[in-house]
């Protein structure tokens, strides 16, 4: 999906503050909002890919003026409704005003600390073999795609090379419920100059890694 978060390669949106101080949280209610979305009892198996869409549907004014996790309150808030768990009301409130049968209870906070520490595995078995070897030359695909996808607008119709073959992996574009398919994942390499022409002639590489889905021989 082609939207505002896509800000990768653009240009006009002030320079980016390197020296920012590295902390988890920069005020409270952010931490706080962290443990309720972690703590979340949830309707629907979403996934992380789902999440990711859901957020990039936030309007363009709100996505560039919401603090990180407003943002994501915002999302849990719309999937909620997306699935029956609550209304819109509901959320303007604060209260529930019916109970959704068979939802278990929130995560306590110790079950919370301890889903922080795992992550899940993204790792999958795919039937068919790779179509690329290190070394080949590929070419992104033009079209992005409707939902969630890892190929960036800067990047799309450019030649690369690939540069090391990853395994396969869950493929984004297609992981709405955690039950997505299987792609081969490659690290492909593109010259600078490929992607932005300003940076022509110059020696820097940019390496993306990119499903099988998004590539062509070049």
């Amino acid at each position: 999906m082609d939207g505002i978060h896509d800000l990768g390669g653009r240009v006009g949106y002030g320079p980016v503050d390197v020296h920012e101080p590295e902390e988890q949280f920069h005020h409270a209610w952010e931490a706080r909002s962290l443990a309720i979305i972690r703590a979340f009892t949830r309707p629907e198996p979403w996934s992380l890919d789902w999440f990711r869409q859901v957020r990039e549907l936030i309007e363009p004014a709100d996505y560039l003026g919401r603090p990180y996790y407003d943002q994501w309150l915002q999302s849990y808030a719309a999937m909620a409704v997306h699935s029956g768990a609550a209304t819109v009301e509901e959320i303007v409130s604060g209260r529930s005003e019916r109970r959704m049968p068979g939802l278990p209870p929130p995560m306590s906070p110790s079950d919370v600390a301890r889903s922080a520490k795992t992550f899940p595995d993204f790792r999958r078995s795919v039937s068919t073999p790779p179509r690329f070897a290190a070394g080949a030359k590929v070419r992104t695909h033009r079209d992005g795609s409707v939902g969630h996808t890892r190929l960036p607008q800067y990047a799309r119709g450019r030649d690369g090379r690939i540069h090391l073959y990853r395994g396969g992996f869950v493929l984004p574009d297609r992981n709405e419920r955690d039950d997505g398919p299987g792609d081969h994942l490659y690290t492909v390499a593109f010259a600078a100059g490929e992607l932005w022409p300003e940076a022509k002639g110059r020696p820097d590489t940019v390496f993306i890694d990119l499903w099988e889905s998004y590539l062509e021989p070049a």
